[in-house]
């Protein structure tokens, strides 16, 4: 049976189930300004979603993504000194499309087209906070993980 993943905004935790049985768990960092569904709103949308298309496989860990496209460079301190203000998406994304129509989907609050991501960040960013500017942050081994237990697909439940 397939797999789904649910995001817990309150406790700002995932879960990956499979046959009902909780197979993975990692804490997340969700949007700074909480939940909402609008574009431009640098809010987490809510509801029913899938996994439209995963990026990243093969890349090393620490990869790093400017317009899901890997830029060439691996995060480090180095690279982290130079741009500290820079939003990092690292090593995977998955990104999500809305399921329900008028609250997910479509218009203005259409979560495909606000490019919200399930995506890993740098180490020593706090998790378990909602710090993110609308995404899902991950540490970057958790998402491995999770990377390869979620294809395409996979139904996202954000509550």
């Amino acid at each position: 049976m397939a797999g789904r993943i649910l995001i817990d905004l309150a406790s700002q935790r995932l879960w990956f189930l499979q046959d009902d049985r909780q197979r993975f768990t990692a804490p997340v960092s969700t949007a700074l300004l909480g939940p909402g569904e609008r574009r431009d709103s640098g809010c987490t949308p809510r509801g029913l979603h899938r996994v439209r298309i995963r990026i990243g496989a093969g890349c090393p860990a620490g990869t790093v993504f400017v317009g899901r496209r890997p830029t060439g460079e691996i995060y480090g301190p180095e690279l982290a000194a130079r741009f500290p203000e820079r939003d990092w998406i690292l090593t995977r994304i998955l990104w999500l499309t809305g399921l329900e129509p008028g609250r997910n989907r479509g218009g203005a609050v259409d979560t495909l087209r606000r490019y919200i991501y399930i995506h890993g960040c740098p180490e020593m960013a706090p998790l378990g906070l909602p710090l993110s500017h609308g995404c899902i942050r991950m540490h970057d081994q958790a998402l491995l993980q999770l990377f390869d237990l979620a294809p395409a697909g996979t139904l996202v439940e954000i509550r």
